[in-house]
């Protein structure tokens, strides 16, 4: 006697089937069909042989099918139970996010989770405002920063459809004055070299020219400063994240729609998607009545500080938006470029192309979700997480702000989360605890583990500053410090502009002369190295500032370099070269 055991699926239905059949000396037959629909992924068929069973008599026939059920409602059980926890518990979300502002201090979080087609959760947490202490909610708007780069790449993408672009053009078809440090790498770089972190540049090249907010450059600036900024690595060789690159992007979108990147962004992208209340850079919210203020650490305390991003870099990081908003996004990028009308807005082989690998990156030994590859595609990152699950993300962040995006698309399965501090392990403990949920993991306490490393990198980070300033007061009033005329003055970098350091009798100050808020004190730390203590305390961002002397004892340039690791890439002091002109 054989046993046809099938079992089908494709993550919707999975039979087991045959007509079992079963004969005895006194019977007639018996007759079976048990069906079990649940979610697996492997396919997989198998013959059974029964022959083994006894031989079967009427009585001896009920016994056996009585097992066969027990076991197969044992099973159906099982099942059941796997399926019902498969989601984490909105009860437990609430509680897990509520612990998480406390763990990170973090007045204000909103998340939202997407799963087979509809919106399951969608909730703010804490308040949006330390000051006026108004409740964060689902609809609460955030700055999603660099989560607009997919935006970027997708609106490029359109062009492509349009037949106005290919991705391997060169930047210098579009944008003839763009020139990089190296000649042979300013006529070879393509558009999407601009997208995909592969420039040669180091991390955060040049972001001094829009970070943190007023600067007094703009998009023709960053152009034409771009080829002053030295290659840290050979052309496509290594990942190294830029800004920059993006920006110069948006100025392609905007030479070939004959749109400004925020107009294209709006009428293009967002209102057919649905996204109703998002804009694209933040002098566009009109409403402000329910958009967040951001926070920071500083000085040991979160304070609340004003809104800090340049209008120049909308193409890099300028989206505002709310977790109901992006899960519209997630949705439409789920359902493969198609609106809810059934508008496609992008070629489907285009938008497959976005989410292909194009830079790779290291994959850590021992992942924490088992990954085999990650890197970066065409405005996102990529990896693939337990069971080969492909995994599309990005994160965000600003000053005061930092958000973070992420699909699983064969689970159909989205998690938005937007935050008013700069945190990042609070945004990935939420994330990794609901993303765990549908992937099977047991409860791994992402709470604690970044609970617990969160706290000991700040106060690494404190020592770092405390042992430092430790020094700047031991040493002041010291007879080996150089007199003020040997290094007040200016010094000119060929990309950022003017420093400017002067003495008034009694101390030092710095002042930059394009970027209006960076200004503080300059503070002795050894004979040759001084510190700049910024006044706006919320940049977490001193630097020692280095001097060259000549043999008169003059200084004749400078550099810059972060004091501790927590300072953010995009503060790129270390990439100045500053020579003294007077």
């Amino acid at each position: 006697m054989i046993f046809n055991l099938k079992i089908y699926n494709r993550f919707d239905i999975y039979y087991i089937y045959p007509l079992h059949k079963i004969n005895s000396v006194n019977s007639s037959g018996f007759q079976a069909m048990l069906c079990l629909k649940f979610v697996s992924r492997i396919y997989f068929n198998q013959v059974l042989d029964t022959n083994f069973l006894p031989k079967i008599t009427r009585t001896g026939a009920k016994n056996t099918i009585q097992m066969i059920l027990k076991r197969f409602f044992t099973l159906l059980c099982f099942f059941i139970a796997f399926a019902s926890n498969a989601q984490i518990a909105d009860a437990q979300l609430d509680k897990l996010i509520k612990e998480t502002l406390t763990t990170f201090d973090v007045p204000g979080i909103s998340v939202g989770v997407f799963k087979d087609g509809k919106v399951i959760y969608a909730k703010g947490h804490g308040v949006r405002s330390l000051t006026t202490k108004k409740e964060m909610n689902d609809n609460t708007l955030v700055g999603v920063a660099s989560n607009s780069k997919g935006f970027t790449c997708f609106a490029l993408a359109m062009m492509i459809d349009a037949g106005k672009l290919n991705w391997d053009d060169k930047v210098r078809q579009h944008i003839p004055e763009f020139q990089l440090h190296d000649a042979w790498v300013t006529e070879n770089f393509t558009v999407r070299d601009l997208v995909t972190h592969r420039s040669g540049m180091g991390l955060g090249a040049g972001d001094l020219m829009f970070f943190p907010e007023g600067n007094d450059f703009d998009v023709d600036d960053v152009i034409n400063n771009v080829k002053h900024l030295e290659p840290e690595t050979s052309f496509r060789s290594k990942f190294a994240y830029n800004n920059n690159m993006f920006i110069i992007a948006g100025e392609v979108l905007k030479r070939l729609s004959g749109l400004s990147w925020e107009d294209f962004i709006e009428t293009n992208i967002m209102k057919p998607v649905g996204m109703k209340n998002s804009k694209a850079s933040y002098n566009r919210v009109t409403d402000k009545s329910n958009i967040i203020e951001a926070h920071t650490r500083a000085e040991g305390k979160v304070i609340q500080i004003p809104h800090d991003w340049s209008e120049t870099a909308n193409p890099a990081g300028g989206i505002v938006s709310n977790v109901h908003d992006m899960m519209t996004w997630a949705k439409f990028l789920m359902n493969d470029a198609v609106t809810e009308s059934g508008e496609r807005l992008l070629d489907k082989n285009l938008f497959h192309e976005l989410w292909q690998l194009q830079t790779p990156l290291t994959v850590r030994a021992n992942d924490s979700y088992a990954s085999n590859f990650r890197g970066y595609g065409l405005g996102w990152f990529l990896t693939d997480v337990k069971g080969g699950h492909k995994q599309v993300y990005h994160t965000g962040g600003l000053i005061g702000t930092v958000t973070q995006f992420t699909m699983i698309p064969d689970l159909d399965l989205a998690i938005v989360v937007l935050t008013n501090q700069m945190n990042g392990m609070a945004f990935n403990t939420i994330t990794n605890t609901i993303k765990d949920s549908y992937l099977g993991y047991e409860n791994r306490n992402w709470l604690k583990n970044y609970g617990t490393r969160n706290a000991d990198y700040l106060k690494y980070n404190d020592s770092i500053k405390a042992n430092v300033y430790a020094k700047v007061t031991k040493i002041k009033g010291s007879s080996i410090l150089p007199k003020p005329d040997q290094i007040v003055g200016i010094y000119a970098d060929d990309w950022f502009g003017d420093i400017i350091i002067s003495h008034d009798g009694n101390s030092y100050s710095i002042k930059c002369a394009r970027s209006s808020r960076l200004f503080g004190e300059l503070l002795p730390y050894n004979a040759t190295t001084y510190v700049a203590k910024w006044n706006d305390r919320s940049y977490d961002a001193d630097v020692y500032v280095q001097f060259t002397f000549d043999e008169k004892g003059d200084a004749v340039s400078a550099s810059m370099k972060y004091i501790a690791p927590i300072t953010d890439f995009s503060f790129d002091f270390h990439d100045l070269e500053l020579v003294k002109t007077n």
